[in-house]
């Protein structure tokens, strides 16, 4: 097992290939490579059969190179970290901090792998990725050093969040859509801390930390939330999302929660005011009938 930081500020743990399954994976890599290799050359030699033998050999060393260099770079840049043989093997090339890799990590890795890992320092034995792999540890041959990557299996165990409580389902179609790009990992990890404490927490300063937390976060979060959202439900959501993108990239199955205990309850509200009756209306005399009145 080995740890990569996300973009959560957690460690997520990652099981990272060793030497044995990298080997299977490139040899179903090498066996695909060496057949088009075979079949390129067989075509440029029905092609250009009346050629001068220094054209045929550059045009061969072209392919050689094309394939053994391009075929990964391809791969991997399309598939974001992956090959025939990976695919078998079930492994993924991942930036150190365990994002997905783009071309220019692509190119390095297959420049270093033919130059010094398996092919022109190596003698074509890859001896050089060996000893490097297994003197590393996380397995790393010279041209994930060169890229900053390293090859992890696709099927990811535990990540570090287990004590998170759910995020409020209301809250999950304007989580997809916010931008957590400009959320910096001090500050999601310090939510994250807080989120875990908080039922430890007074409900005063549990109150007041959660409402500063969540305005800083909502300084860099987009868009604002629902009215009426409460800070920590907020939090919820942002950490919740930000996982569940970065653990989509590692290619990894939706994250278990597992709540924990829960924290004391809200006051209860107080009683509204009891409002007094009104006085009794005055009684109205009835009209008078006849009879004797005194003088004024």
């Amino acid at each position: 097992m080995d740890r990569v930081v996300i973009g959560e500020a957690v460690e997520l743990e990652v099981r990272t290939a060793r030497l044995p399954s990298r080997a299977l994976a490139l040899g179903l890599d090498v066996v695909v490579m060496v057949v088009l290799l075979v079949l390129l050359l067989l075509l440029t030699s029905l092609i250009g059969s009346e050629v001068d033998d220094a054209l045929a050999a550059a045009v061969g060393i072209g392919v050689v190179v094309g394939v053994f260099v391009g075929y990964p770079l391809l791969w991997e840049t399309l598939t974001r970290g992956r090959s025939p043989g990976k695919y078998a093997m079930g492994l993924r090339v991942v930036r150190t901090d365990g994002g997905p890799i783009v071309f220019r990590h692509a190119l390095a890795r297959a420049l270093a792998g033919f130059i010094v890992d398996f092919g022109l320092l190596s003698g074509f034995t890859g001896i050089v990725a060996i000893v490097v792999s297994a003197s590393t540890a996380r397995g790393q041959r010279v041209g994930d050093l060169l890229a900053g990557t390293l090859v992890v299996r696709v099927r990811l165990p535990r990540t570090g969040l287990d004590a998170l409580p759910p995020a409020d389902p209301a809250l999950a179609a304007w989580a997809t859509g916010c931008q957590l790009s400009r959320l910096p990992d001090d500050l999601a990890l310090t939510a994250r801390q807080f989120l875990v404490r908080a039922p430890q927490l007074a409900p005063s300063v549990r109150a007041s930390l959660a409402e500063r937390i969540a305005a800083d976060v909502a300084g860099r979060v987009a868009p604002p939330p629902p009215w009426g959202v409460p800070a920590e439900a907020y939090l919820l959501a942002v950490l919740g999302e930000r996982r569940r993108r970065e653990t989509a990239r590692l290619g990894g199955p939706p994250p278990a929660w597992t709540p924990p205990p829960p924290g004391p309850p809200p006051p209860a509200p107080p009683p509204p005011p009891r409002t007094p009756a009104p006085p009794p209306a005055p009684a109205t005399p009835a009209p008078s009938t006849g009879g004797f009145a005194p003088p004024g």
